[in-house]
């Protein structure tokens, strides 16, 4: 599948599941804004999350009460009816694309067809990694994993416990050392990691800059995290855990 592909679908896949719950996209009113990273998770104690140090934003979208976030380095704000936001241009402009992820997740936890969709904060992503370890454990044994995406938390739990490989875009990550593994580029070292993992654990991000469509058809397990992608794992029938979010 191409990102032309997976954004074509998820468009026309989420604008059945409006007719089919008699929704009229037009008059619906979605707000977004950029959230703050004390509002998006809170007071840390790790420093090194990708959005204290900026490369990354949480866009928030509000429906009825219900909220949809999404992780992007592309904020959107916006004030309008969700008919203007399924005709953007969500295959070639990051920020129409980031704002139709966010609003697709408050409409679908408005629908009670996606949960846990409001990031966890404070001490909840180091108690979310920390539950990441039995859960594999419990479904998958002592595999090789390979990490899409660093999240510090997850990150060093899983590499105390399981041999690890981490793939990420960030160029301040790429090449450096965390927790005794080399981080490596997430499009050159691509091929070389996947082949080496048992498991992939992939951040729910990844649908917002288009490198999901890497993870979706490979022949082995594929698990993704996150609340960015709580609306499309339901789409796409995606196996998604996010322990502490809400």
């Amino acid at each position: 599948m191409t990102e032309t592909e997976l954004y074509t679908k998820l468009r026309e896949e989420f604008k059945k599941i409006m007719a089919e719950h008699n929704l009229e996209v037009g008059e619906i009113r979605i707000r977004s804004m950029a959230l703050s990273p004390e509002e998006a998770i809170g007071i840390t104690e790790r420093k090194d999350y990708p959005i204290l140090d900026g490369s990354e934003v949480m866009l928030q979208a509000e429906y009825e009460g219900c909220l949809g976030q999404a992780f992007t380095s592309a904020p959107a704000a916006y004030a309008g009816s969700l008919q203007e936001i399924i005709d953007g241009d969500i295959i070639g402009d990051s920020h129409a694309r980031a704002l139709f992820i966010a609003s697709m997740n408050a409409v679908m936890r408005y629908l009670g067809l996606a949960d846990r969709t409001v990031h966890c904060k404070n001490q909840g992503p180091e108690l979310c990694a920390k539950q990441m370890v039995p859960y594999i454990k419990e479904h998958y044994g002592s595999p090789k994993i390979l990490q899409v995406g660093y999240q510090p938390a997850i990150f060093q739990n899983l590499a105390e416990n399981f041999e690890m490989r981490i793939l990420d875009l960030n160029p301040a990550n790429v090449g450096t050392e965390k927790y005794g593994v080399r981080v490596g580029h997430g499009t050159d070292d691509f091929d070389e990691y996947v082949k080496w993992a048992d498991l992939i654990v992939c951040t729910g991000s990844t649908i917002c800059n288009g490198s999901v469509v890497s993870y979706l058809n490979l022949d082995k397990e594929v698990i993704f995290y996150g609340t960015t992608l709580a609306g499309a794992a339901a789409v796409l029938g995606l196996p998604r855990v996010c322990f502490e979010s809400e």
